[in-house]
């Protein structure tokens, strides 16, 4: 952790920002997040008040529903001090004809800050293009950084850091996929991703992820031998094999048949791999029950820190 100089000068970087991404961030001010998540993790511990938006509200936009971002972020800004309003898009204009621009000049009258977790990732950058205060993308089909910025303290929190650490991403190239790319490249750990053909992050986004693999002392891989990805493996990591908006597809159940975290694939890992799942899970699809609840899964740890990470993503944009 940096000195307190270097923490206030950062601090003083990200307000108002928009992250839309996790490349929106330096690895420094990465870095800093995630301290100030275990920051707000230990003070809630020590049932410590910490309420740095005391009168600020956030907007909180869905199309997508949701469990854990939803929670996160409103119990999240509540404990913060300040309040969130949950709003639907089917119950705005914008769900009836109302431009992104309009909507987003809009709500920036009324909100210090507004999250949208949405399908097209491009809305949410009109979106940021147009509003006045904090966009915080809670999801979209291209980006997951509020999942990974909580995926990114859990990883520190049971391997001690990021420092030699290998993840093994085995399943779709989906938006976690993307995510997971730009957190572990970041951080400076490996990534290795097993995807079957067709079904890989684009090449755009894995020369991304390497370039800045290169800087950090990280390294991108992409395979199709899930074998081959959880070798060595220090965390396994997997998500669903259908996203939302794509539950009738079903050519996928066949190109993901051997992609399935069992207790076969955790055996050919480190002794200590930790198991990781963004949530919800398809169990026995694309993960297993033992695995799911097995000792080596820390898929819970993962989903409360969703609420300490929010936080400090809020205070640090909101503040």
């Amino acid at each position: 952790m940096g000195s307190e100089i270097e923490q206030g000068s950062i601090y003083k970087q990200l307000q108002g920002r928009h992250v839309l991404s996790l490349y929106d961030l330096t690895p420094a001010e990465l870095v800093y997040l995630v301290d100030a998540a275990d920051d707000m993790k230990t003070q809630h511990k020590a049932g410590k008040a910490n309420r740095p938006l005391e009168g600020k509200t956030l907007g909180m936009l869905f199309e997508k529903p949701s469990t854990r971002t939803r929670l996160s972020f409103e119990i999240g800004i509540f404990q913060l001090g300040g309040m969130g309003m949950f709003l639907n898009t089917n119950d705005l204009h914008l769900g009836r004809g109302e431009s992104v621009a309009d909507t987003a000049n809009v709500l920036s009258g009324y909100l210090n800050g507004i999250m949208l977790r949405t399908y097209d990732h491009e809305m949410i950058e009109s979106f940021a293009t147009h509003a006045h205060i904090p966009v915080i993308n809670g999801l979209s089909d291209r980006h997951h950084p509020c999942q990974v910025l909580a995926d990114l303290q859990t990883i520190r929190e049971v391997k001690s850091g990021w420092n030699g650490v290998k993840l093994a991403y085995i399943g779709d190239g989906n938006n976690m996929a993307y995510s997971l790319l730009a957190g572990a490249a970041m951080t400076g750990m490996t990534i290795s991703m097993a995807s079957p053909e067709g079904y890989k992050p684009d090449s755009d986004a894995i020369q991304q992820a390497s370039a800045v693999a290169d800087k950090t002392g990280g390294h991108v891989e992409m395979t199709s031998d899930p074998q081959h990805a959880v070798k060595q493996a220090d965390v396994i990591y997997t998500d669903v094999w259908k996203s939302m908006g794509q539950e009738k597809s079903n050519d996928r159940e066949h190109a993901f048949a051997g992609y399935q975290v069992n207790r076969e694939l955790i055996n050919a890992a480190r002794n200590d791999a930790s198991f990781m799942h963004c949530l919800p899970a398809n169990r026995g699809k694309e993960v297993t029950d033992d695995v799911m609840d097995g000792s080596q899964s820390v898929i819970f740890q993962q989903a409360e820190n969703r609420l300490h990470a929010q936080k400090a993503l809020m205070t640090a944009l909101m503040g």
